[in-house]
């Protein structure tokens, strides 16, 4: 005869999925918190969940936030109103942040989107290069940053490089940000930027600020999402501003 459910010790109605979650939202100190003494009121447990839910919900984001943008620039085969500059600084600054975070063996959950985040904005990089006219330099720019990301994660890197790199994030990405909120008060519009990805950073950045202090207890890296935020802020707010704005209005105003 079958061995009832209930005389299983520590058995739960959630164990089919018990692999995932411990590996993706929590240890098994909470898992049996919560499954096996249904006590779901477990503050400690519940920070760990919300951190990881919103780790693994920002790194799915991350795979297409800049897709809108990268559209946008294909689409309209122009990268007027964005700044190579600000780009190059805010891919400095996500890779200063991927590199850091493998050195220091962060969870994935707390640092993934800055792996998508790279690549996407090196294509961005790229495109207002080709779109430029100077797609040899493009070019050349995507084979000297290849070079750079090997160095960075190589094993044989000082420790104290890498560090240096991300303190370096916090200047890049003012500087960066700037640079774009300078550009786009000095056209009058945003140009092709995209308002969803600036959106979906904004949102990302902030929700960062609390999975860093809770899943890495870095102050370095939660300090560098506070600064993220609050630049990301400014040009989301220029966004809205500018909302009914282009290029061509822009034009027709100076002739």
């Amino acid at each position: 005869m079958a061995q009832p459910i209930e005389d299983v010790k520590g058995s739960s109605f959630m164990d089919p999925f018990k692999g995932i979650l411990l590996s993706y939202f929590m240890p098994e100190s909470c898992y049996d918190q919560f499954f096996l003494n249904f006590n779901f009121l477990d503050v400690p447990c519940l920070k760990v969940v919300v951190s990881k839910a919103l780790g693994m919900g920002i790194i799915l984001g991350s795979v297409m936030v800049k897709l809108p943008q990268i559209i946008k620039l294909m689409g309209a085969r122009s990268a007027e109103g964005l700044s190579l500059n600000s780009v190059l600084l805010e891919l400095l600054a996500i890779t200063g942040t991927m590199a850091y975070s493998i050195a220091n063996k962060f969870p994935f959950s707390a640092w993934g989107e800055a792996l998508f985040l790279m690549l996407q904005t090196v294509t961005i990089a790229f495109l207002i290069q080709h779109y430029g006219g100077r797609t040899s330099r493009g070019l050349l720019f995507l084979v000297v940053y290849v070079i750079l990301v090997l160095v960075l994660l190589s094993p044989v890197t000082p420790m104290v490089v890498v560090t240096s790199m991300q303190a370096f994030n916090m200047p890049a990405i003012i500087t960066g940000r700037l640079i774009q909120a300078a550009t786009n008060f000095r056209n009058g519009h945003t140009g092709q930027l995209s308002a969803l990805s600036i959106f979906l950073l904004f949102a990302g950045s902030v929700a960062r600020i609390f999975t860093s202090l809770q899943e890495t207890g870095d102050s370095l890296m939660a300090l560098t999402y506070v600064i993220s935020s609050t630049c990301n802020g400014i040009i989301t707010l220029q966004v809205l501003y500018y909302w009914n704005c282009s290029p061509e209005q822009q034009q027709k105003k100076k002739e």
